[in-house]
């Protein structure tokens, strides 16, 4: 079961907010999700982002993956280091044929 840590959105139309939850990868964004992290709220001047640092920590210790959001989030919070170098972003160049 791959699981992972990942954004879920909740609110009303055009206020949203969002919980950060560990759910297994196979469901549905707004699925039944196994642990709730925190949450954020983007609508807030600075946005407003809550975490539960232990219970991030133990989940990522057992192996969740985040997504790239959360994980952002989770460097902001403390809850990871960043990493020394950022890999970079994987491109599609094929080679140009010589006519």
């Amino acid at each position: 079961m791959a699981v992972k840590m990942r954004l879920t959105r909740m609110g009303d139309k055009k206020s949203p907010f969002y919980r950060i939850v560990v759910i297994d990868s196979r469901k549905a964004q707004s699925g039944e999700y196994i642990d709730k992290i925190g949450y954020v709220d983007p609508l807030k001047s600075p946005a407003e982002i809550v975490i539960d640092v232990d219970k991030a920590k133990d989940w990522l210790s057992k192996g969740v993956q985040p997504t790239e959001t959360v994980r952002s989030y989770l460097i902001k919070a403390g809850a990871m280091e960043q990493p020394a170098k950022l890999s970079a972003p994987k491109t599609n160049d094929k080679k140009k044929k010589k006519n």
